[in-house]
């Protein structure tokens, strides 16, 4: 196919996508009414976009974006500080914040991403959690579901201080978890223990439903605001909302004891981060309709994906399940191509500090390392599984998957 054919070829793989688009369009809107209701509810005004220097006393600014997320999340209170600089870091935090020696923490979706390795202790490090003390078990997912049996088997004979569950993926070769199976695995968790704390790791998964975790049990939810709920305005920062009591510990982890949330400064971030809240509704939407596409193109064309375009969708990432490193690499390279920043520059397999195997990283991004912008990465390791996340608007999703295909059909036909 010439390239008027591959536009032609795409526009009608649309035609057959109207229903599962208008199914996320749908949760989009939902999704608007709550960040809307948020910000009237906390009379949000032009003065709370400024923002403080120094220690950050008294800024009000700072302290209505946390009760409009916690509102948006439908829980007791919020951190969301530019002072967190990353997802890991906020998790990080959190953990730390929960957890003392001798204190037990359970992963219930099998090892956590490879960022969190050398956090936890997995992999050895002087700073671990591990190494001040703190015990870590896991138990793994079973055909993409909780080992209901054995989390509470185990709960029942130990003494644990934090759950945590990833939903998103991360770099494995399973599912993403859904909110009914969240919210079933808490209900199993509270049946035999009220007082564990239950975390979430969120990340890429904010606002693919019309719920979150907070309002299906659990006590602490976590993301990174450079993916969902920055929409691409939000140039660092991270969250944690969850009950007021956990908040407090995290904050004063993150900053200074007997200080907690007092402090903080937020500069500019106050603007950026409201601004990037009201628009990420419409902005996973778009990313979401940008997976479905490829989900569905690179099927068609003979390439194993997950998820297919009609499941349903727990986070915006889509896996190309290629099998070959070069196809990965190729794939990886037209997706820097067609961003908007270094589309001129071609990303190599490099090493990247928290992961073991090297990584290819196509993001031509206004902000670093986002992944709610056009992006595309994986480890160099089989299957060779290109891990997809992204799209500001549609149609620039839509032009990059049109020269992806390109890509493939000039390469095929050589």
């Amino acid at each position: 196919m010439d390239r008027k054919d591959i536009v032609e070829y795409v526009y009608n793989c649309e035609e057959n996508l109207k229903d599962e688009f208008k199914k996320y369009e749908h949760i989009s809107f939902l999704n608007s009414m709550k960040v809307l209701n948020a910000f009237h509810k906390n009379k949000v005004s032009e003065s709370h976009l400024n923002g403080t220097t120094g220690y950050g006393y008294n800024d009000y600014g700072r302290d209505v974006v946390e009760q409009v997320f916690a509102n948006v999340f439908k829980c007791e209170d919020a951190l969301v500080r530019c002072q967190l600089i990353s997802g890991t870091h906020a998790l990080t935090v959190t953990m730390s914040a929960m957890l003392r020696p001798g204190d037990t923490m359970l992963s219930i979706s099998g090892k956590p991403y490879d960022t969190l390795d050398k956090v936890i202790g997995i992999e050895d490090n002087p700073s671990s959690l591990i190494s001040y003390g703190i015990k870590y078990e896991q138990i793994d997912l079973i055909d993409n579901d909780f080992d209901y049996d054995k989390i509470e088997d185990y709960l029942i004979s130990n003494n644990v201080k934090l759950i945590t569950i990833q939903r998103s993926k991360g770099y494995s070769t399973r599912e993403s978890i859904s909110l009914n199976k969240i919210e079933k695995v808490i209900k199993t968790i509270r049946e035999v223990d009220d007082d564990a704390i239950i975390m979430i790791d969120n990340c890429y998964c904010e606002f693919v439903d019309y719920r979150e975790p907070t309002e299906v049990g659990a006590d602490l939810v976590v993301g990174s605001l450079i993916k969902n709920l920055g929409a691409g305005i939000a140039t660092n920062g991270a969250y944690i909302c969850g009950r007021h009591d956990l908040i407090e510990l995290c904050a004063e982890r993150l900053n200074v004891p007997g200080q907690g949330k007092e402090v903080g400064p937020s500069g500019s971030a106050n603007r950026m981060f409201l601004l990037g809240l009201y628009m990420a509704p419409q902005v996973v939407l778009n990313s979401l309709k940008t997976a479905i596409l490829l989900s569905y193109v690179m099927e068609h064309i003979g390439f194993e994906v997950s998820p297919k375009y009609n499941d349903n969708r727990v986070d915006i990432v889509q896996n190309i399940i290629f099998n070959n490193p070069d196809k990965l690499i190729s794939f990886c390279k037209t997706i820097q191509a067609n961003s908007a920043i270094d589309s001129h520059v071609e990303p190599v397999p490099s090493d990247m500090p928290g992961y073991t195997d090297k990584v290819i990283m196509a993001s031509g991004s206004f902000t670093q390392g986002s992944s709610i912008e056009i992006s595309c990465d994986g480890p160099l390791r089989s299957p060779y599984i290109a891990y997809f996340q992204g799209s500001l608007t549609y149609d620039y999703g839509k032009i990059a998957i049109i020269n992806a295909l390109k890509n493939f059909m000039e390469v095929s036909n050589e």
